[in-house]
């Protein structure tokens, strides 16, 4: 084996974001080893995924174009991924951590009896091994791990990673036949998530703690995050006291997130939210307790209640912002 592949993730005949971020730390690990990079795509018409890949900086495309792999799989997708990265030769293979990525990183893996290193932050070389860095004990520290021989599998944490930029490269994929058998699954259809910016996306997050008091403290939170075009976050406690849904909580039983700009309001900051957010740019912490937790962690912060500091903040940006 000797290549470097990535795993791209599709939708509706559209590459992910994050295997637009995978390509590039891939691209550059590739280059770092005097290695090609090899692409990864399976689904169902899915030449226009192939073809931006090749713009985003492949040297070449595997995959597979089947109507049986339109939806994702595991037992579909798996296996074939196994042959995939086998066919192609690849000695190392980046993923970004998504279900669907920690999915097949995981399988392929299994399949290959291989090292696998879950959601790194950074990647270098050393040699000819990958070194990636990545948050352990809830975030608190990061790890230098490397897979000492065999094939390295690599997951990469979202928005982590700066996304591959346009080369105007193109080429011919290789398409391999899906050998798909009996799926004892059946997608019969999804549901889109309706309103609101999708935390593990976005790269603005104004989340809010225990300190709202109750559901309608997340009125001024909510009313900054759209205001500067964010998504809206939460901690581990309102959302066990039902004053929110859980899709928005952030930590280390909720989403990972790594925004450009986390404000965090009225949150204190246990290590469990931290292990949620601690990766995030800039971190700018409200909370009327000035010896929070959050504050250690905080980039910048601001003592004072999130009720009279909130809705200051919103109404200067609106002002700024026109």
């Amino acid at each position: 084996m000797s290549g470097v592949g990535v795993y791209i993730e599709n939708y509706e005949g559209k590459m992910m974001t994050v295997s637009q971020e995978a390509l590039g730390a891939a691209r550059q690990t590739a280059n770092d080893l005097g290695k090609s990079l090899t692409a990864v795509v399976i689904g169902q018409n899915v030449a226009d995924v192939a073809a931006a890949a090749f713009d985003l900086g492949a040297d070449s495309v595997i995959g597979s174009d089947h109507a049986a792999l339109a939806e994702y799989r595991a037992e579909a997708f798996g296996p074939l991924l196994t042959q995939l990265v086998q066919e192609a030769g690849l000695d190392v293979l980046i993923a970004g951590a998504t279900t669907q990525g920690r999915d097949m990183t995981a399988w392929l893996a299994a399949d290959l009896n291989a090292g696998l290193i879950a959601d790194a932050t950074a990647l270098k070389v050393d040699g000819d091994r990958v070194v990636a860095t990545r948050p352990v004990y809830a975030g608190k520290l990061l790890s230098d791990t490397v897979i000492p021989e065999g094939m390295q599998i690599i997951s990469l944490r979202s928005r982590a990673f700066a996304p591959a930029e346009s080369t105007g490269g193109s080429g011919s994929a290789q398409w391999v036949d899906a050998n798909v058998g009996d799926i004892s699954t059946e997608v019969t259809g999804f549901k889109a998530k309706e309103g609101g910016v999708s935390l593990t996306d976005a790269k603005i997050i104004v989340s809010g703690g225990r300190g709202v008091g109750g559901p309608e403290g997340f009125d001024p939170v909510r009313a900054l995050a759209d205001t500067l075009g964010g998504a809206l976050g939460a901690s581990r406690a309102t959302v066990d006291a039902g004053w929110i849904p859980y899709d928005h909580q952030v930590g280390q039983t909720g989403k990972t997130v790594s925004p450009d700009l986390y404000i965090a309001c009225g949150i204190s900051g246990a290590i469990q939210h931290q292990a949620g957010m601690r990766t995030s740019k800039i971190i700018v912490a409200i909370n009327k307790d000035s010896e929070a937790p959050i504050f250690g962690l905080a980039h910048y912060g601001v003592v004072g209640d999130l009720f009279d500091v909130v809705p200051a903040v919103e109404a200067e940006f609106k002002k700024r912002l026109g």
